[in-house]
């Protein structure tokens, strides 16, 4: 992908970004810095208690990774000065109004100087609490274009996404958001009231946490379901997208949305990745031993995309959409990679079975585990039976 002109771009830029902790941002905030180090200011916002709080976890979470390793070595005895002369960690929180921002003063200078928000906080987990994801995902990021349309230089809010929020439709789903706009009959301040009212019901019938939290979960899931997405995560989050949509005003909008975001494919070096993530969970489980079947279709594409090209893709978008005012535009931008160079899951199947055998995990007693080709099934009534006489007959049986 072409960067010159974003090099250029990015000079004297100051950038508020929100979910600055998280596997996205990070990879964003070190691309930034050593595409160019001279961008004038990077506001990160960080979940703390106070600034001193904030700046300690970008040092800790953020600055001290291996992925910051290049940059790190670059710049040598000058590293630190460049992350303190170019990166401000703030304590904020997106659910609240004015992001939680109590440093008054810090809050004015922000207003006064951010030029393009990005906004990837984000909870990504498929089950989280209604009231939870509902806060985070979608009016988190109605306080954030709020925060942004005060702003007085302003020229860009980018948003991330992700690909599923069309739910489960089928066929061909145009890539400008006809999907989520013939939804418009979703009141989304009655999702969030339904929810509020629930976990007031809860609380007062004194219900212990974690039950409250399961009944927070299930209802999230539930209304999920009703209103035709598959998870309580890609629900919230194209009831984000709707209120981007509606209450933008003249605020040039862009849209990302990535697919399974996956490790690093070259920058700033090949296979960084931070934790287990998504598909990564189902791999760490086969190399274990643990995972010896699969539901799905062999010829099925895996819609996997390396975090840095979706980074790329966010530079270059900023640079191309920077200070449309007067298209008063919203342009979604998907990011994937399956009608290209499409993964189709017996490709992953054969790629992990050479990588474990070539490579076997160690397990707790110093032992390698040997492990055999996954086995894929193609329907759950298969799926069911092979569960049938490869677990349930033996329990029977003893």
């Amino acid at each position: 992908m072409e960067l010159d002109n974003a090099v250029k771009f990015l000079q004297g830029k100051t950038i508020l970004i929100t979910g600055a902790t998280g596997f996205l941002a990070k990879v964003f905030v070190e691309k930034i810095l050593r595409l160019q180090p001279n961008v004038n200011k990077l506001y990160l916002l960080v979940r703390a208690s106070n600034n001193k709080s904030a700046t300690q976890r970008l040092y800790d979470e953020i600055i001290s990774t291996e992925l910051f390793k290049i940059l790190r070595n670059n710049w040598g005895s000058k590293f630190d000065d460049l992350i303190s002369s170019r990166v401000k960690a703030v304590a904020g929180d997106i659910s609240f109004e004015n992001l939680g921002l109590n440093d008054s003063e810090l809050r004015e200078e922000m207003l006064k100087k951010i030029q393009i928000i990005v906004n990837v906080a984000a909870s990504t987990n498929f089950g989280e609490r209604y009231d939870d994801a509902l806060g985070i995902n979608t009016f988190g990021a109605l306080n954030v274009l709020n925060f942004g349309k005060k702003c007085d230089e302003v020229k860009l809010f980018l948003h991330i996404s992700t690909a599923y929020v069309g739910g489960e439709e089928t066929g061909i789903i145009l890539e400008k958001g006809e999907n989520l706009k013939r939804r418009n009959d979703i009141n989304i301040f009655e999702e969030k009231r339904l929810a509020e009212e629930l976990l007031s019901q809860l609380q007062n019938q004194c219900i212990p946490d974690k039950a409250i939290t399961s009944s927070m979960k299930e209802f999230g899931l539930e209304r999920a379901k009703m209103n035709g997405w598959p998870n309580t995560y890609v629900f919230t989050k194209a009831m984000g997208e709707m209120l981007l949509g509606k209450f933008k005003g003249d605020l040039p909008l862009v849209i990302i949305r990535p697919t399974i975001i996956a490790s690093t494919y070259k920058q700033p070096f090949p296979g960084w990745i931070e934790g287990v993530r998504t598909m990564d969970v189902v791999l760490v489980n086969y190399g274990k031993g643990k995972l010896t079947c699969f539901p799905g279709n062999l010829n099925s594409a895996l819609d996997v995309i390396p975090v840095d090209m979706v980074v790329n893709a966010m530079v270059v978008a900023m640079e191309v959409h920077y200070a449309q005012h007067q298209y008063s535009c919203e342009t979604i931008y998907h990011v994937g990679t399956s009608s290209k160079n499409p993964l189709k899951l017996s490709d992953l199947r054969n790629l992990v079975h050479y990588y474990f055998t070539k490579n076997p995990w160690i397990d707790t007693n110093g032992q390698k585990v040997e492990v055999g080709k996954l086995i894929v099934v193609s329907t759950i009534n298969r799926f069911f039976l092979y569960m049938k006489i490869k677990y349930v007959l033996p329990l029977k049986l003893r």
